[in-house]
């Protein structure tokens, strides 16, 4: 056991962790502070191995455990204790107290604190949470850890899964640590939602699970990310990694993945207290759930994502009469993936895309990229169509398809000048117009015209 916490010691000092969204590594060693949150209502009396009440129990182990870390440096403990101050025939729901407020080797005033407590009252589980809020100090740069013992569930019509959220969003504390004592399994499910929950049905499975959650409280834990082509060949590299809080669902830490000259992708250190989805912000997305990130080891992911390369590439025009034109880049199932203008390269995984391009009439295609492979995009260069006659009314424009149908592509401005100059892809076409001033639909002017590359076409409207 005591080379199990020099080690872990040794692992403490190295650790440097910020559980807020920081990546910077830090000047001074993280402070980390464990509040210990002790259930003192009235079950904890009832006998559990050997006849002892659980409540002498867990004072026991506690004060064990207390004094094993008391030597720690950059470590602060702390205890909260609720049911402990009025009889259960009151049903106290504020029946909650910081006992020994966070310092540095405070071991003595915890054990000695215990020993004057006795175990009696309710159950406010939830009163508690929200009271810690204001039991760690304010430092944005600490790790603040919650370790609840109890043998019971909430007791004062209150939601302590809501609150221990809400506290976890604010960055009071990590994800908590439930130790639920003497209890069968089923107990257990009601208080998973705090956090990361243990079923201690026996002393001896306590006591294990004690030391589990303090090694991975102590523990650096590291993560290396391979992102691998179709064959699993880790070559990718330089994308945006978000890994997100997958309980809060806030970002936790935002990178830009690296790989050294052999190779070899960094190591990141990632702190292990929460459970996280790991968003790879290729084009598009590719979100992996529930980490399998394990306490204290070098954890390495894997994760395929090959990619390709769109390249939209400009027509040979100078200058070109649309300015810049935009590109929409959508899945088979028509989810839009991103839209990106003419002239730029843009990766994106490989696989079956629909582009379309923001030309007038707009152009639509089926595309396939592949794994390390540039496809180009372009399109032919527009003519222009000059409407001539400056007449005020109402128009649209038609593309006149092989099998003489048309379809729409514009709308002439509504009731302004219908003088017009559009630059529009080469094809044939068709102008429906009429007057503001005419009488009649029978008025209406229909008038057929082509387009071709880098010339102007003029059609002009007589008004009736």
């Amino acid at each position: 056991m005591r080379l199990r916490w020099a080690l872990l010691l040794l692992s403490f000092l190295i650790f440097s962790q910020n559980a807020h969204a920081q990546n910077a590594l830090a000047a001074t060693p993280k402070v980390t502070r464990i509040l210990f949150l002790l259930d003192a209502s009235g079950s904890m009396m009832a006998p559990w191995e050997g006849g002892q009440p659980r409540w002498d129990v867990a004072k026991r182990m506690l004060s064990k455990m207390v004094d094993s870390l008391n030597a720690y440096p950059n470590l602060e403990l702390g205890l909260r204790v609720y049911g402990h101050q009025f009889p259960n025939s009151e049903k106290n729901c504020q029946d909650s107290r910081l006992e020994v407020p966070f310092a540095p080797r405070n071991a003595k005033a915890i054990k000695a604190r215990l020993a004057t407590l006795k175990a009696q009252g309710n159950t406010p589980i939830t009163y508690s949470l929200e009271q810690s809020a204001n039991d760690f100090p304010i430092d944005k740069a600490s790790r603040n850890v919650l370790l609840l013992i109890t043998d019971g569930l909430e007791s004062c019509a209150a939601d302590p899964c809501k609150s221990s959220l809400a506290l976890q969003r604010k960055h009071i504390f990590l994800k908590p640590f439930i130790i639920g004592i003497g209890a069968e399994k089923d107990f257990g499910r009601q208080l998973e939602c705090l956090g990361q929950y243990y079923n201690a049905a026996d002393v001896k499975t306590f006591r294990t699970v004690m030391d589990d959650v303090i090694a991975q409280t102590l523990s650096q834990t590291t993560v290396s990310v391979n992102l691998t082509d179709a064959n699993g060949r880790p070559v990718e590299s330089n994308v945006n990694m978000t890994f997100v809080n997958n309980v809060t669902e806030q970002p936790e830490y935002n990178y830009v993945h690296y790989r050294d000259a052999q190779g070899r992708a960094d190591v990141l250190d990632i702190d292990a207290l929460q459970s996280y989805d790991l968003v790879i912000n290729t084009v598009p997305p590719v979100r992996q759930t529930n980490l399998a990130i394990r306490p204290g080891r070098a954890n390495v992911l894997t994760f395929k994502t090959p990619q390709g390369t769109l390249w939209l590439q400009s027509p040979q025009l100078t200058p070109n009469p649309y300015g810049t034109v935009q590109a929409v880049v959508r899945t088979p199932t028509g989810a839009t993936v991103a839209s990106f203008p003419f002239g730029t390269k843009q990766k994106l995984l490989a696989g079956n895309y629909e582009v379309e391009l923001l030309t007038l009439p707009r152009i639509t295609r089926r595309i396939s990229v592949k794994q390390g492979q540039e496809l180009a995009v372009t399109y032919a260069a527009p003519g222009t169509l000059n409407i001539t006659t400056d007449l005020r009314g109402y128009g649209s424009i038609y593309q006149l398809n092989n099998d003489e149908s048309q379809t729409w592509v514009y709308t002439l401005p509504e009731g302004s000048s219908s003088k017009q100059n559009l630059p529009m892809q080469p094809g044939a076409y068709r102008l429906v117009f009429r007057t503001k001033t005419s009488t009649g639909s029978k008025f209406t002017d229909v008038r057929n015209f082509s387009i071709r590359s880098g010339q102007t076409t003029s059609v002009a409207i007589f008004g009736k």
